[in-house]
């Protein structure tokens, strides 16, 4: 395979400064690995936009909490490096914890406010965890571009918050959800689903369209919108509902009444043992 898989964080950023210095620009991809096509459909964008694309494949230890899934997180290394090279990526740049976070780690990055709601309030420390290790790939790879994708969309918010904030020197670009044929959001999760969970899951993608709808028909109380998808949510037995929200799109603060303004409506269900969020964006 000629796409170079590294591990060793000077080891990228030695090459970075070899691309900028030659004034080429780099795209940085940044996941956890088990890459699918909401994955490829980054790369993609990734190699359109920039002469050499960096995709980490890195599962981020500190974003996991005590309970999390972190031992049991699905990898196929050999299987990212595939799709990376297909797509027309340069690196793959696949550390250990230990070459991110090594002896004395203790330098975080925090984004209050906006990580304390919808999924931060199930998961403290997640956020602070993901802006960490962000800023480190970003300072690594020396990235004019960032891709995430639209389905973590608290993700992808904060990481905005903190680019702004701290006055770096990168674009972030956010791309559409990826769904399988049925609506079902395309992510790594997916994976620890049985036939039947599988099956079930589909209830998200149908609650969120019928939310749609409503707004479509001109319904502004962001109540009215909550109700109608929880009831959706609550016709599958096999949902567990974590949250239901309709939030402002910048400041993720829940919206009171009406919807006068840009809002993001989130969802977080689990089915089974499996916690799923999908979400869409609206504009009035």
């Amino acid at each position: 395979m000629s796409i170079r898989i590294i591990s060793d964080p000077a080891v990228v950023q030695a090459k970075a400064r070899e691309w900028k210095a030659a004034g080429e620009t780099i795209g940085i991809v940044p996941t956890m690995g088990f890459l699918h096509d909401g994955h490829r459909s980054l790369i993609t964008r990734a190699v359109e936009q920039n002469d050499h694309v960096i995709v980490s494949v890195f599962v981020n230890p500190i974003q996991f909490g005590p309970n999390e899934d972190l031992d049991k997180y699905p990898r196929d290394l050999d299987a990212d490096a595939a799709m990376c090279e297909a797509e027309g990526a340069d690196i793959v740049f696949h550390p250990e914890p230990s070459d991110m976070y090594g002896e004395y780690f203790s330098t975080h990055v925090e984004v209050d406010d906006i990580t304390s709601v919808l999924c931060g309030a199930s998961r403290p420390g997640h956020f602070r965890g993901v802006t960490t290790v962000c800023n480190k790939l970003f300072n690594i790879s020396k990235a004019d571009r960032a891709y995430f994708g639209e389905k973590d969309a608290q993700q992808l918010a904060v990481i905005r918050r903190m680019v702004r904030d701290l006055n770096m020197d990168l674009e972030i670009v956010g791309c559409p959800i990826v769904r399988e044929e049925d609506g079902l959001a395309r992510s790594s999760r997916n994976k620890y689903l049985n036939p039947e969970e599988r099956k079930a899951a589909v209830i998200l993608s149908k609650s969120l369209n019928k939310g749609k709808a409503l707004l479509d028909s001109g319904e502004r109380s962001a109540q009215a919108l909550i109700d109608t998808i929880t009831a959706e949510l609550k016709t599958e037995p096999m949902s567990d509902i974590e949250y239901v929200s309709v939030v402002d799109s910048i400041t993720l603060k829940d919206v009171e009444g009406d919807i006068t303004a840009p809002v993001l409506v989130a969802i977080a269900v689990r089915i089974g043992s499996t916690r799923l969020i999908d979400n869409f964006s609206y504009e009035v």
